[in-house]
């Protein structure tokens, strides 16, 4: 593998901006974006970057290795699709596809190109969560029983204008936004849901998307994730909590707006009763990001299947088209 990959990015928003402050070792060397300023101004940061607003022509460059996907969703698909024929390996933000046909269609692009494909799902990044699953590997949870998760923010003025509000080009709204990133966390933990219900509804947002979602997630063996995402939760909010027989663990804040990341682990005692009890704080800068694409180039190096894959994507957008089904009926 040559030193130093190059990286092109297409989606030169705030997301494709914190990709590319997380590199590492790899460069980068194109911005793609339709809006060719936001393009101009992320190459001008890099010092070396060519700014376009044709993807394709980025792709077509034998200096990129890696393709970062950060466009809205309904463009994804497309673009993965056609890194995949020229050769690339490709980090594309969840959910990776607005539908499962776009989805299946990725995998099978994926197969025949032999190339690499990683899903965003950085929160499985945070400190906490790199915590909770150090310990629930240890085993000092026991046998897992439930999860329960909230996701939400408040949206902003606006809001219901901007593309995520959009169904055309969202493929939804809160379920499919916020809400892939708790099923992922959830099934991360308990494993694949063969029992899926819940309840996808907008009741303040104008907009035709869902802005609240509820979910009831099953297990075979009845491990259950209760998990609720909203954009009409006035204080930013993350909280996600792992039940196990003997323990439990809960992830509060993701930093900035939804305040200081924090992991307290309550172990039962033999007299039940108070837990004993201890708390992670993580007050420093959230560095997801760059775990997440250091692990990519060690993907690509080691030639691994990464661990966030299009098979887990497939998982989280299943449930959210089982979701949104029942809801229209």
């Amino acid at each position: 593998m040559k030193k130093s990959l190059g990286v092109a990015i297409v989606g030169c928003g705030l997301i494709g901006q914190k990709r590319a402050r997380a590199l590492g070792t790899a460069r980068l060397v194109a911005c793609a974006d339709a809006v060719i300023a936001r393009a101009e101004e992320l190459a001008r940061a890099a010092r070396a970057a060519e700014a376009t607003e044709d993807y394709q022509s980025v792709l077509q460059r034998n200096d990129v290795d890696i393709v970062v996907i950060a466009t809205p969703n309904n463009l994804l698909a497309p673009i993965a699709l056609a890194a995949l024929q020229a050769g690339k390996h490709i980090l594309v933000e969840k959910p990776a596809a607005v539908n499962l046909t776009e989805l299946d269609s990725m995998i099978a692009a994926r197969e025949n190109s032999g190339r690499l494909v990683r899903v965003g799902f950085n929160h499985r990044y945070h400190a906490s969560l790199r915590k909770a699953r150090e310990l629930y590997e240890s085993g000092v949870l026991g046998e897992l029983m439930f999860v329960r998760g909230r996701y939400g923010h408040g949206a902003r003025i606006g809001y219901e204008k901007e593309w995520r509000a959009d169904p055309k080009i969202s493929g939804g709204g809160e379920l499919i936004d916020q809400g892939v990133h708790l099923i992922d966390l959830s099934r991360w933990f308990l494993g694949d849901f063969t029992n899926v219900s819940g309840f996808s509804h907008t009741y303040f947002w104008q907009m035709p998307v869902d802005d609240n979602a509820f979910l009831l997630l099953k297990t075979a063996q009845k491990q259950t994730a209760f998990l609720h995402v909203s954009c009409t939760e006035w204080k930013n909010l993350f909280s996600f909590e792992i039940y196990g027989r003997d323990a439990k663990l809960h992830i509060e804040g993701l930093g900035g707006s939804y305040g200081v990341e924090r992991l307290a682990y309550y172990k039962m005692l033999p007299e039940m009763g108070p837990p004993e009890t201890t708390i992670w704080e993580y007050p420093m800068a959230d560095k997801s990001w760059h775990l997440e694409f250091a692990e990519f180039l060690d993907d690509i190096r080691l030639n691994r299947k990464p661990a966030a894959s299009l098979e887990d994507a497939r998982s989280a957008l299943a449930v959210v088209e089982k979701i949104y089904a029942e809801s229209s009926q």
